[in-house]
């Protein structure tokens, strides 16, 4: 008998470890791994999904068990005092319901699942685990506490300093063990009698949390940045590790973050601002005789900020004077003598909920590709690679000492650090040593954009070993793979993944390294699904939807930048339309209906704001950005002044009205809202035929002054009649071929350009347009030298004012082709229950193999061309299914399994 695998996953917050043994099905093994649900552990309804693997071909699930126990021992048992599902028929696997009793705040929560398959029932798989958050703003008895002025050593204004903060408290815990022995009462988990401990704690900007002189928690940067106003993040940590019976103490250092702005009082108009940075924490403890002890913040706690930390923003740097250093300061038994009393402080407005997207890490250690003096006493860093995180360095050397290490992303003509488009973000690290031996050291509350680092102050003669390149970006799995024939497409692909790992910060902001990093919408309309082939980046897309729709205002209107750090409100049809757009990625892609649920009402009352102010007959006639960034005749030039490339913003905005029309009739649709469909539809039919009459030329040819995005929208978004489609096309590929096989497009065009050229029999023109190594493109990036993508396509020239090197706005649908049209992996019902596997072939390639895990395997797809022929192989996985197309043939249905296809070329 076969053997098969049926793995478990569980979208909520627990660690889930160990297997199980199954019953003699043909099915082997259960094991968990930890995913998280978006609508985290604040929800009376979280999810439960899983993943069947196998190797039998075919393999679906016909029907699930689940029980939800409130202990391992229930569960163990067989019992699911919370939740007893029943067999349920079905074969689905994702976002199943909890629909059991009602949950409360701290509950602790023991799951498992059988299956039945094709090939049988698979048994119960190991004990999985989630808690619950604090539901009720009642359950939090910690206070705000901080302090709400600087010190006489900080400075606050446009280039504000301003040091962190240090807060301790000791306390004590007696935990009697009631006569029985306290490890086996704890568990593998528990110390000394001490049953449970559970750490809540919101540091606004940054924190991190110590219990007794240990770190809580592996992340960095903590915790995800919001509109603060408006929602506040808090995390949650199992310490029961951490915490003894008897004396403890508790510390946490509070950063400025997003919350205490880099600029302070300096465009108070652009720039919103929250105040100094607080803290909100509650330990609570459990202990083997059933009391419970609660620590919260208050006023019995102290602080100082006259510790090491002298600086912390994210644009400027870090300083950190080690001489400065507080000892064991998050211990029991330190002498606070000279310490303040915490003060009570306003809380920032937003309402408490549980971080539910990963949070962000050091995700990857670089070793320099070289090191050399520039000038005496002047060291360039080069780390090979353009990324986003800091440089850890060991250095020797005398007391106050300083190290002055500051950043960029390349050189000047003369070996120089190049630092021009960094604006007037600083970029600089500063340690002072503090003269005991040798000493190792990062910055904890800033991060960094760059591949070179330039070192003054350095003693002696420093070495590559000297140095480390952290890599931070959010804790997201790399979850798709490809490669291709041509090794400048692949360059440019693994360009594309450091640019968008640099650019996951909690939300995707848009460059790493000047005086912005702001998460703009226009570029992630469509970036968002390109990225999700690289990336699980469901939850970090799910709260980022939360962010643009709190910072919604009362009419309706949407912001470009959302958090809404900058108070800009443009009403652009494109830039915020991302809100529909990301929405409909994560129902695809994801099988994740309830962004859709949740944001329905605000897209809808965007888009009658819109309609409401700027609709005129049939056009939106409101656009500012126009096709931003479209390759300029000039070198030097940031946008295009030639008329001939300008895209008409009224026909821009007309498109992408009907677009997203279209988008949300569908999630009427799917809400059952069929009022609201037939509404949308309306506006479709009438925003087409209004398009075709103002922006169709005579003849049928081309729109407006035909330039490649003029034609490439309404090609792609279906609003081209059949008999004028192949004349569009040509007007497109008449533009390519004028400018020598190079793309005529910036944001907005080059989110269809190569889809669109592709589904309409250009996939050879697409494949070089991507290879083409000379100005404009992508490989004109890597032939110049890039490691990520670049804001402009002239970065290598145009003027340092806006010119980012790690920006991921220009991708356009490149990733989104690469997967889709290359490899032929594209959903065909949501989650990839059905998987359309159609690629193009394009002669110009001679292999590209592909793979995609998705919520119910590993996808692949992988061709070759051998003497005249391709073959093609594919892989479905467990519980889905792929509809395959080859070239010639009627489309066929596949179950899961391995398959060969030899095809005719």
């Amino acid at each position: 008998m076969k053997r098969s695998w049926c793995h478990i996953a569980l979208l909520l917050t627990a660690a889930l470890t160990g297997e199980a043994a199954l019953a003699a099905t043909g099915l082997s093994s259960l094991r968990c791994e930890q995913l998280a649900d978006p609508e985290g552990i604040d929800v009376s309804r979280p999810r439960l999904s899983w993943v069947l693997e196998g190797d039998t071909q075919g393999l679906e699930q016909t029907g699930y068990q689940i029980l939800v126990a409130s202990s391992p021992q229930l569960l163990a048992a067989g019992k699911g005092d919370y939740w007893a599902s029943g067999k349920v028929r079905s074969g689905q696997s994702l976002m199943i319901e909890y629909r059991g009793k009602p949950l409360e705040s701290r509950m602790d929560c023991y799951w498992k699942v059988r299956v039945w398959t094709t090939a049988g029932e698979t048994g119960w798989s190991a004990t999985a685990h989630w808690s619950m958050g604090l539901l009720r703003p009642e359950d939090w008895k910690g206070k705000w506490i901080g302090y709400d002025q600087g010190f006489p050593w900080d400075s606050i204004g446009k280039f504000s300093r301003l040091s962190a903060r240090y807060f301790r408290k000791e306390f004590g815990i007696a935990a009697a063990h009631s006569g029985r022995n306290a490890s086996s009462v704890a568990g593998p988990s528990g110390r000394g009698g001490i049953l449970k401990a559970t750490l809540y704690v919101a540091g606004l900007g940054h924190y991190i949390a110590l219990i007794n002189g240990e770190k809580v928690g592996d992340e960095v940067l903590a915790e995800a940045p919001t509109d603060y106003t408006q929602a506040v993040k808090y995390n949650s940590y199992d310490v029961t590790s951490l915490c003894r019976p008897g004396a403890n103490a508790i510390g946490v250092v509070l950063g400025n973050g997003r919350y205490f702005t880099m600029r302070q009082k300096y465009k108070p108009k652009k720039i919103k601002e929250f105040g100094f940075p607080r803290l909100l924490l509650q330990l609570e403890i459990v202990t083997d005789d059933g009391r419970r002890q609660l620590i919260g913040s208050d006023t019995s706690w102290s602080f100082t900020a006259d510790g090491p930390i002298r600086s912390n923003n994210e644009y400027d740097g870090e300083e950190y004077d080690a001489r400065k250093e507080l000892g064991r300061w998050a211990d029991t038994g330190y002498d606070r003598h000279d310490w303040l009393r915490a003060r009570l402080v306003s809380p920032p407005g937003g309402r408490l909920e549980a971080q539910m997207n990963e949070p962000i890490k050091v995700m990857a250690t670089l070793k320099p590709a070289g090191i050399s003096e520039w000038r005496p006493g002047v060291w360039i860093v080069d780390m090979g690679q353009n990324m986003a995180g800091w440089l850890r360095m060991k250095v020797h050397g005398p007391a106050g000492q300083q190290v002055r290490l500051r950043f960029g992303e390349r050189l000047t003509a003369d070996g120089a650090l190049y630092t021009a488009n960094l604006r007037d973000a600083r970029a600089t690290d500063i340690y002072i040593l503090k003269g005991e031996g040798e000493e190792v050291w990062h910055p904890v509350f800033v991060y960094h954009g760059f591949r070179f680092a330039e070192i003054t102050g350095y003693p002696g003669r420093p070495a590559a070993e000297d140095f480390e390149g952290e890599v931070v970006y959010d804790d997201l799995p790399t979850i798709g793979e490809i490669r291709t024939s041509s090794g400048l497409l692949d360059s440019i692909i693994r360009n594309a993944w450091w640019g968008i790992a640099s650019n996951y910060k909690g939300m995707p902001v848009d460059c790493p390294q000047r005086n912005e990093r702001m998460p703009w919408l226009g570029d992630r309309t469509t970036g968002a699904l390109g990225e999700s082939y690289f990336f699980g980046n469901e939850n970090l897309y799910a709260k980022w939807l939360d962010d643009i729709a709190e910072s919604q205002k009362a009419d309706g209107a949407l912001p470009d930048v959302a958090p809404a750090y900058w108070n800009y409100y443009s009403d652009n049809m494109t830039w915020p339309g991302a809100y529909i757009t990301i929405a409909e990625m994560l129902y695809r892609q994801f099988a994740d209906v309830r962004p859709i649920q949740r944001h329905y009402d605000s897209m809808k009352k965007w888009l009658r704001y819109m309609a409401d102010r700027y609709e005129r007959d049939g056009i939106m006639t409101r656009d500012k950005y126009g096709d931003w960034c479209v390759p300029p005749e000039s070198p030097a030039l940031i946008h295009t002044r030639d008329p001939d490339r300008i895209t008409d913003g009224r026909l821009i905005a007309t498109a992408y009205y009907y677009y997203l029309a279209g988008l949300m009739a569908g999630f009427a649709r799917i809400l059952h809202r069929d009022a609201d469909e037939k509404y949308f539809l309306t506006v479709q039919e009438k925003t087409k035929t209004a398009f075709r009459r103002v922006f169709r030329d005579h003849n049928g040819s081309g729109y407006s002054n035909n330039t490649p995005t003029a034609n490439l929208l309404p090609l792609c978004f279906g609003m081209v009649p059949d008999s004028d489609k192949s004349r569009v096309l040509e007007q497109i590929v008449d533009k390519i071929d004028a400018a020598g096989g190079h793309l005529g497009t910036g944001v907005i065009g080059t989110q269809w350009l190569m889809r669109g050229l592709t589904r309409n029999g250009r996939a050879d023109l697409a494949v070089n347009i991507a290879t083409n190594r000379t100005y404009p493109g992508w490989g004109y990036m890597v032939a110049h030298g890039a490691t990520t993508i670049w804001e402009l396509w002239n970065g290598d020239s145009a003027s340092p004012a806006m010119n980012s090197g790690n920006h991921v706005m220009l991708l356009g649908d490149l990733l989104t082709w690469c997967w889709q049209d290359l490899a032929g992996i594209a959903p065909g019902s949501p989650g990839f229950k059905v998987i359309l596997m159609r690629p193009c072939f394009p002669g110009n390639l001679s292999f590209v193999d592909a793979s995609y895990r998705t919520h119910f395997g590993v996808v692949r797809s992988a061709w070759r061309r051998e003497q005249g022929r391709i073959r093609w192989e594919i892989t479905v996985p467990p519980n889905s299914r792929a509809e395959v197309e080859i070239p010639g043939e009627r489309p066929k249905t596949v179950g899961s399994g391995s398959y060969n296809f030899l095809i005719i070329n």
